[in-house]
């Protein structure tokens, strides 16, 4: 099946998936602990009856069952050199059970480790993952691909160019889960998701697992205004629960499948069931949904661009969109000279203080003779991505440069910039279409900088129907206006003035430029920008490169939006000069060196507080109170922002990494009185469990926050977590489940240490099918659905 004819069946009728594997496998015999992808191979009968249940119960595609089937997973069974075989293997039992009619899509699923910029594992190493996970699926015939149960953007993305650079022109579907607010484990909500990977090539976004058919109803809602492709769902069938022993879902076929009527009209084309759903569950919605007309994709194409965590739509009727200017070296000596030392610090500063005055996108640009750009352009992604919820502006001339920054971000990114010239059309375009990023098309040949209105508007046309040629149109472009220094053209901006009107009336296209360009050897510059902004906003300029720091350019920004009617119900407008939020700190109030040390837990700084720290006990300030008055309250101020979701995990662990940084820069100078004591405990996954990225991130948040660590890792039985509680002298044990087979397990550790006489013990229990009514029900001390939570309730227990 190719991409066109697989969209062609999703917007015929309503595209039923398969339901629950691991369940059903279960019935057949599968027991805890083993290798599912082993245990299927072994014994292939068991698949193929659940298959082929499915496929009688109306299902038009089934997952093969090679959710593990990725060489880190495979490694942990010592299975890596079988992965081809095992992969390929179960495609032909899935193609056995559901014949020529049915459809079958290889899974592909998380790693289990967090993918850089967020994590240690390389992401050019994770994409090679999924390349050869790829390639074995093609070798046992799949139909398509689907990229499951995703939690992190980043790894999903990885997953995506894998696969898509193996198989160009074959259907792939990606599914993220979110927690219980809409918002994965790094902090990506559905609509963002949404935007970064129907751009990058997926030909289905949507979610499964972690909530049931009427959560995931919002989450398709929030998408589908948005959405160039078609949408699915695959919720789980209602919550577990714990009934004689075993894992039960509380939702029965009949309820399940009404709520899929509400899924199909908030626009799902697709809709599965995950946890706890069976052919029961998957013929009720087949019977509910098949009368059901297809729904409609909306639209065609949408400019915007994303980070993680957020979407910025550009248009006329969108907010102005101010792309700060400030990290980049041309012009700006102390930059120049930071990064010449290999040093982000100031770019971390300045991309702070641009989101904060009001920034919608960050331009970078490390294009600085000395320096390796093309070194300094990824460090830099890894460091802003993580830090602000700007998307970026890559700006760079190299396509060797852009395409390893295009390939990094964990976004949809505006690449500045493709201009006229013969070596741009033919390298960077491209790119443009590959990464899915919007561009900034430059109005410039190989020649000339066009100094006429019809000698712009010949140029730009050319390099639409350039990028036309590669599937792009007006929708993946910002038209750059070329602003010109008014001393050497008195006519220049009147000019650019007219040729962003023809853009924005001709064209429809959103438009951008570096307004500053225009006042070049004048006096009071300012005035000029800011006259130059206003003129241009009102001939419909969509978004400028300034400096958003500059009160008076930012003013013109908040006062357009509200005459022009793009703040909605001047709410922004109001917030900002009705007095409702208080003025920022002047630059030029000096910060104090307890301060510095404050926000750089605050902001993440691991690389500099050490120094911070020793400029601080420098300027007199005691070891005690940059604990007390510096590092704890901005510690707890991150938590406090975690809570309120202006926070995710990338910002909570890079906040904990600089905090442990920075006791590490004390711990010298520290008495043993003001020592911030550690206490132990246990964190372990629960036998049969192989999971455990989950586990591994509280234990690092932990750590980080001062707790004596002993991680057991995954698939610990009972008595040896019960033997290393009463070998190392600790009362406080975190157990861990992630799947519904291995929820029993977290109440026979509990169960054990009773029947071995074991006292004092305390469980803080948490997993994704764990909650608090579980906790309750089988006397856990303590129930943690975050990593935060977890350290609270730690701190509580011990």
């Amino acid at each position: 099946m190719n991409r066109k004819e697989f969209k062609k069946l999703c917007l015929s009728r309503p595209i039923i998936l398969d339901g629950a594997t691991g369940t059903e496998l279960v019935k057949q015999g599968l027991p805890n602990g083993v290798c599912p992808e082993l245990w299927v191979y072994e014994n292939p009968e068991s698949i193929k009856n659940v298959q082929k249940a499915y496929f009688d119960a109306g299902s038009d595609i089934v997952y093969v069952c090679t959710f593990g089937g990725n060489r880190p997973k495979l490694d942990e069974f010592g299975l890596g050199d079988k992965l081809q075989e095992l992969n390929s293997s179960l495609c032909t039992y899935s193609r056995e059970a559901v014949g020529s009619e049915g459809l079958i899509f290889g899974d592909i699923a998380p790693t289990g480790e967090l993918i850089e910029p967020f994590g240690p594992l390389a992401f050019e190493d994770c994409v090679n993952i999924y390349k050869e996970q790829a390639e074995a699926l093609l070798l046992g015939g799949v139909d398509g691909f689907v990229i499951e149960t995703m939690m992190d953007i980043q790894e999903a993305r990885a997953a995506l160019i894998g696969v898509r650079e193996v198989a160009p022109d074959m259907p792939i579907m990606v599914t993220m889960t979110y927690g219980e607010e809409g918002r994965t484990l790094t902090g990506t909500d559905p609509k963002t998701a949404l935007i970064t990977l129907q751009s990058l090539g997926a030909d289905a976004v949507g979610c499964n697992c972690s909530a049931g058919p009427m959560k995931m109803v919002e989450w398709i809602k929030a998408m589908k205004p948005y959405a160039t492709v078609p949408l699915l769902a695959k919720p789980n069938a209602g919550q577990p629960k714990l009934i004689d022993g075993k894992t039960v879902f509380d939702m029965p076929p009949d309820v399940y499948a009404a709520n899929f009527t509400a899924l199909i009209e908030a626009g799902a084309n697709i809709v599965g069931g995950c946890c706890g759903s069976s052919p029961a569950h998957i013929a009720k919605v087949k019977e509910t949904v098949s009368a059901l007309p297809a729904p409609k994709i909306l639209r065609d194409k949408i400019c915007a661009v994303s980070s993680a965590s957020s979407v910025v739509e550009l248009g006329s009727d969108k907010p102005f969109a101010v792309i700060g200017e400030r990290i980049n070296p041309t012009g700006k000596k102390k930059l120049q000279e930071e990064l010449r030392k290999g040093s982000l610090s100031l770019a971390r500063s300045y991309a702070i203080e641009q989101a904060k005055a009001g920034a919608a996108l960050l331009d970078v640009n490390m294009g600085l003779s000395g320096i390796d750009e093309h070194s300094m352009m990824q460090e830099a992604i890894k460091m802003l991505s993580p830090l602000s919820s700007c998307p970026l502006c890559l700006d760079s001339t190299s396509p060797e440069v852009m395409e390893t920054a295009l390939r990094l971000y964990p976004g949809r990114a505006l690449l500045n910039s493709v201009s006229a010239e013969k070596d741009r059309i033919e390298r960077m375009l491209p790119l443009v279409k590959k990464y899915g990023a919007v561009f900034v098309l430059l109005p410039v040949t190989d020649s000339t900088v066009p100094e006429t209105l019809e000698e712009r508007q010949e140029v730009t046309l050319s390099v639409i129907k350039a990028a036309e040629r590669l599937g792009l149109g007006i929708d993946d472009c910002v038209i750059d206006g070329l602003v010109m220094t008014v001393s050497s053209s008195p006519t220049a901006p009147k000019t650019t003035a007219d040729f962003i009107e023809w853009c924005s009336k001709e064209l429809g296209a959103n438009t951008t430029g570096g307004i500053s360009n225009v006042s070049f050897g004048m006096p009071q510059r300012p005035n000029l920008n800011a006259g130059f902004l206003g003129l241009l906003i009102g001939k419909g300029l969509t978004t400028a490169i300034i400096n958003p720091s500059s009160d008076t350019m930012m003013s013109i920004k908040y006062s357009t939006d509200a005459l022009l009617g793009r703040d909605t119900k001047l709410s922004t407008y109001l917030g900002r000069y009705s007095g409702a939020i208080r003025a920022e700190q002047p630059a030029s109030i000096k910060v104090s060196p307890l301060m510095q040390c404050y926000n750089a837990v605050i902001y993440g700084e691991e690389e500099n507080i050490s120094n911070l720290i020793n400029d601080a006990l420098a300027s007199g300030e005691t070891a005690s109170d940059i604990v007390d008055n510096g590092l704890i309250p901005a510690i707890i101020e991150v938590g406090e922002k975690y809570d309120k979701k202006e926070y995710f995990l990338p910002q909570l662990m890079m906040s904990a990494q600089a905090m442990s940084q920075g006791f590490k820069a004390l711990e010298n100078v520290l008495s043993d009185s003001t020592q911030p004591a550690k206490n132990k405990i246990i964190m372990a996954t629960v036998k049969g469990d192989i999971h455990d990225i989950g586990k591994n991130i509280v234990s690092l948040m932990l750590g980080n926050y001062g707790f004596d660590v002993i991680d057991l890792g995954k698939d610990v039985d009972a008595d040896t977590i019960i033997d290393s509680a009463v070998e190392n002298n600790v009362t406080v044990i975190g157990l861990s489940a992630l799947m519904t087979t291995t929820m029993p397990e977290i109440a026979k550790v509990l169960k054990r240490a009773e029947e071995r006489g074991v006292k004092g013990l305390k469980f803080m229990i948490g997993g994704a099918v764990v909650d608090q009514e579980y906790a309750t029900e089988i006397g856990a001390s303590g129930y943690a659905s975050d990593a935060v939570q977890a350290v609270k309730v730690a701190t509580e227990l011990s």
